[in-house]
């Protein structure tokens, strides 16, 4: 997917100090991890009119809302602020760094903005209050209607700073949203705003699968009565149908090079999977079992494939390399474990797993160790999906007899719920999106 956007965003870095670059100071993979707290002050007005809306103040507040979904930060409230806003400035001379760290914040975003009718013009800048240090800083100019985009380009800026890595704030989340007796697949930023409804066909329509570059989705349809498998183009709207076997045809992931993608078919009579090379049509059959064999995902490399096959007994995860040899048997706890997704960086496979009568979120190692149960929530989790940067997991979960998609970190921490939608009851499969180049 790319999306065209209709201003134009040009920045300037403010070099930081060899000192400040290339420390990562924030490790959110230590057990021991805390959120870090950080205070954001109203934005100065550096020029001499604002658009309608009180810009110092939302600057300020959509940063704060942004990292705070990311899990990773404690934001201070502003009624703790010690510091004259009016007469500070944005710059290290203008800061007295002592206000900050005394009410415990260990970082500080400044910034400033101006606009003159055509142009708005923002700056962010990010500081170390402990040691009193300039880490990074940014200014962007466009239209006023990308200020979203500048706050979200900083926010990614922020993290890559702290953290060695950017955010995801230009990924999406698939999902089927059911409206009635129907289903429609839909997508939703990371943030939970901007909701698209990409199908209206009013029938069920299900298991949406992202290709590794966005530009399309895989999902299965009962449009024609039986479940077929189509791929729509997410910028066109363009879809066409790639499977219409009589019975099951169900989406797995998509290879890297996105030429194939994994499928469930029931053709002859059971469930095995399938790999579709889009490009001839040709079926290559992977598993040629008595047994159940679903829920196919490829890992990182290609090399391998988790899946999910009753052949021990009950469902359990599988893995096989990626031509179908060489299976062996992932999970032992647990009697009931399915839909398996391996992260983006290969070293862990996330299912759901039955656990006290409800299924609940796990994570475990390529090789079957390290296992850890990431949901305890009395609503459950199911169907998990990694983002891009594997930090964290979509997943839907039932309350109250209503399926809802949330996202938590991967360390099990900070779960959030994706907000409604008008007309959609219940929300479940997602999928991640790769990065989509958004802004």
């Amino acid at each position: 997917m790319r999306k065209i956007i209709s201003f134009l965003i040009f920045s300037i870095i403010f070099w930081c100090s060899s000192a400040a670059c290339g420390k990562v100071y924030i490790d959110i993979n230590s057990p021991s991890f805390q959120k870090f707290p950080v205070a954001i002050p109203e934005f100065k007005n550096l020029g001499n009119t604002e658009q309608g809306e009180n810009l110092s103040a939302w600057f300020a507040n959509e940063l704060s809302r942004t990292l705070k979904i990311t899990g990773f930060f404690k934001m201070i409230s502003p009624d703790a602020f010690l510091e004259d806003q009016d007469s500070a400035g944005i710059t290290i001379g203008g800061i007295d760094f002592s206000d900050w760290s005394s009410i415990g914040s260990d970082f500080l975003v400044k910034g400033g903005f101006s606009y003159d009718g055509k142009t708005l013009a923002a700056e962010f800048r990010l500081f170390d209050t402990i040691e009193g240090r300039f880490i990074t800083g940014k200014k962007y100019w466009g239209k006023s209607d990308g200020k979203k985009v500048m706050v979200l380009k900083f926010a990614g800026e922020i993290l890559l700073a702290l953290t060695g890595r950017g955010g995801v704030f230009d990924t999406k989340i698939a999902f089927s949203g059911k409206e009635g007796n129907k289903s429609e697949i839909y997508t939703i930023n990371f943030d939970g705003s901007d909701p698209v409804k990409i199908t209206s066909w009013n029938s069920l329509n299900l298991f949406p699968q992202w290709s590794p570059d966005g530009s399309k989705i895989a999902f299965t349809s009962y449009k024609n009565e039986n479940p077929d498998c189509y791929i729509t183009d997410v910028d066109s709207g363009m879809i066409y149908k790639i499977s219409s076997f009589r019975g099951l045809n169900l989406p797995g992931s998509w290879s890297l090079d996105g030429s194939k993608i994994l499928l469930v078919l029931s053709k002859d009579g059971n469930e095995d999977i399938y790999i579709k090379h889009l490009d001839s049509g040709r079926l290559e059959r992977l598993t040629n079992n008595r047994a159940i064999d679903v829920s196919p995902t490829w890992s990182n490399d290609g090399e391998k494939i988790a899946f999910v096959s009753n052949r021990s007994g009950s469902p359990q995860i599988f893995v096989m390399d990626s031509d179908g040899k060489n299976v062996r048997r992932l999970t032992f706890e647990g009697s009931y474990n399915t839909s398996p997704c391996w992260s983006p960086d290969g070293t862990r496979i996330a299912y759901e797993g039955s656990s006290n009568g409800c299924f609940q979120i796990f994570s475990i190692g390529e090789n079957g160790d390290n296992l850890m149960q990431l949901t305890f929530e009395t609503g459950g989790g199911e169907s998990p999906s990694w983002s891009p940067d594997g930090r964290y997991l979509a997943f839907s979960s039932k309350k109250n007899g209503r399926e809802r998609v949330c996202v938590i970190n991967a360390n099990g921490l900070n779960i959030r719920v994706l907000p409604d939608i008008k007309g959609v009851k219940s929300f479940n499969s997602p999928s991640w999106s790769p990065h989509l180049n958004l802004y």
